[in-house]
């Protein structure tokens, strides 16, 4: 299937690696032209220059309130057309109510909801009909997840303006969706497992509760935001998205 990808230029953050990195390189392969950031200059042009010549890599912290618009006038200035914005930001620290810090919540705050927030509102002041933000947000929106108490926190708050901007861009014709990634197997998730003690028991007993029995791979979760940022998705807006092989339980 054809997703209509030929020449759009996105934005993604975050996508030095992981799921952002993933994103990109589905985009770039069904023809789009990425903006893609990184937390530091070499990470942004290593992953770039990974990507090919449709890419370019810039340094970007999304808590950073100038992100937003110097991003954005990359992609005109670059490829001269803005069609959306694949929102991704590093998972906040793991930890308990009890041991998270205030300033531990005012960081996560800062980059993974007020950064996420100003990133969209900007790019939908830019974005015409036919655009779209994406959201990269967590199964956390549905369910809490032990040992996360930010994400826990933060990110139902992110889909709930996922879905309000939603309702506010339809008329002018742009999409808002979210992707819930599981349990995908990049480096954080490695870290979170590590913290058991026990990464590969840890592994073992949470690939037991997912219908397909594994861990999702980067390249899988790509796919599925590709589509979703594609005109071939182009009736699908407020949707969050589960990518998690089953592993949710809601209908």
């Amino acid at each position: 299937m054809d997703l209509g990808l030929q020449d759009r230029a996105y934005v993604i953050t975050g996508a030095t690696r992981g799921l952002g990195f993933a994103t990109a390189r589905e985009l770039v392969a069904d023809g789009a032209k990425v903006i893609v950031t990184g937390r530091t200059e070499e990470s942004a042009g290593d992953a770039a220059k990974t990507l090919g010549e449709n890419a370019v890599g810039i340094t970007a912290d999304n808590a950073d309130p100038s992100a937003a618009s110097r991003l954005i006038e990359a992609a005109f200035t670059h490829f001269n057309r803005f069609d959306g914005i694949f929102i991704s930001v590093g998972g906040p620290p793991a930890g308990s109510a009890e041991t998270i810090t205030d300033d531990q919540w005012q960081t996560a705050f800062e980059s993974v909801f007020l950064g996420a927030v100003r990133l969209a509102r900007t790019a939908a002041e830019r974005l015409a009909a036919g655009g779209v933000i994406g959201f990269v947000l967590s199964a956390s929106v549905t369910e809490p997840i032990p040992g996360l108490t930010i994400s826990n926190g933060l990110r139902p708050g992110l889909a709930g303006f996922a879905k309000s901007l939603s309702h506010e861009l339809g008329p002018r014709g742009i999409r808002v969706v979210g992707l819930l990634p599981g349990r995908i197997d990049t480096d954080r998730l490695g870290e979170l497992d590590a913290l058991s003690g026990d990464a590969e028991a840890a592994r073992e007993r949470h690939s037991a509760v997912i219908p397909l029995r594994r861990y999702g791979t980067p390249e899988e979760f790509g796919k599925a935001a590709a589509f979703l940022l594609s005109p071939a998705a182009s009736y699908l807006t407020g949707t969050m998205l589960p990518v998690d092989g089953g592993a949710q339980h809601r209908i």
